[in-house]
């Protein structure tokens, strides 16, 4: 009977234990979170989507989701039924999308808003309002996969065809032409480096006698250079005094200035009078040409006068004396 009893006493503090373990994880792990019920309904299909998944708003875990069942209101879509967090900020522009978590295909809700609108998404857990649910991106993707698996087709035939016998003869030419192209340059760049080191080797070595040549010239152009500093020194002192008071220019202007006055006495009093002397002599010389031109014409007017001459016995229009009786004597 004693071991009995302490067999119940022993399995009486395991059932008590037990309880009070239970009751303390139900007590760490209560929620009492308020939270509202909201529905999403989608024709498009929900795979990987399970009960007690998490619903997230922007990253954050507000809720989970509560059931999945078929829609009664609209044939053939999915109704989704979450459980959020009062505190979550819906607005009637918030939409929800499925997010899959990495490579197990599990899938969860994330709720999210577009800003189109701030009018509050006010709950009602007898008629829970509905929250759109938007194909995911990897929904989207497997819609358009079809397109892109052609377009890939596509180019594959495109590539096909570009690498056909032809443009691979071609490449393979191209080819040689680059490696040709190639070994050329190699060839040039040795025949640079041997072109250097023959004829640009001994230039380096005559540039130390280039640079004292050079250093010789530059001291012979610092003396000439001198020698100019000091002839345009004395070239100033004598434009200097040229310039002076006194001295050769202004005494030049004053000779100038007399010259100028002696022009213009001539020009106004001698000038004048050598014209008329001029004149004159011209009507002198006329005059006297005229009467040497007589004198050729008549010699005889040297004689006899510049009158008439009466012709002679024996010259043409000789008158006999008696006919000339009633004519006056010559003079």
């Amino acid at each position: 009977m004693e071991n009995k009893a302490h067999a119940l006493a022993a399995g009486a503090f395991v059932i008590a234990l037990i309880g009070m373990i239970v009751a303390l994880v139900m007590w760490f792990t209560r929620d009492q979170t308020v939270r509202n019920t909201y529905e999403l309904t989608t024709s498009e299909a929900v795979s990987g989507l399970q009960p007690q998944a998490q619903v997230r708003y922007r990253g954050i875990a507000v809720g989970r989701v509560t059931a999945i069942d078929f829609d009664p209101k609209i044939r053939g879509n999915v109704l989704v039924r979450i459980s959020v967090d009062e505190r979550v900020p819906l607005t009637e522009s918030s939409y929800a999308a499925l997010s899959y978590q990495g490579v197990t295909g599990l899938a969860s809700i994330a709720l999210n808003d577009d800003g189109k609108s701030q009018v509050p998404l006010k709950p009602d857990n007898g008629n829970p309002p509905r929250i759109p649910l938007r194909p995911s991106t990897f929904a989207m993707l497997q819609e358009r996969g079809e397109a892109i698996l052609a377009r890939v087709e596509q180019t594959v035939d495109e590539l096909h065809q570009l690498m056909d016998e032809k443009n691979r003869q071609r490449v393979s030419d191209a080819l040689e032409n680059i490696a040709q192209a190639a070994a050329s340059a190699n060839n040039l760049t040795r025949s640079l480096d041997a072109a250097v080191k023959d004829g640009l080797n001994p230039a380096l070595k005559a540039v130390p006698t280039l640079a004292k040549n050079a250093t010789t010239t530059l001291a012979g152009v610092n003396k000439a250079a001198s020698d100019v500093s000091r002839v345009a020194n004395n070239l100033n002192t004598t434009v200097t005094r040229l310039n002076a008071q006194g001295g050769a220019i202004e005494r030049l202007g004053t000779g100038t200035e007399g010259l100028s006055h002696a022009l213009d006495s001539f020009s106004v009093t001698t000038l004048p009078r050598v014209n008329r002397m001029a004149d004159d002599t011209a009507q002198a010389v006329r005059r006297l040409g005229r009467a040497a031109d007589n004198i050729n014409q008549n010699p005889q007017s040297l004689l006899f006068g510049s009158g008439e001459v009466q012709p002679g016995p024996g010259e043409p229009g000789f008158a006999p004396p008696a006919a000339n009786a009633a004519k006056p004597a010559r003079p």
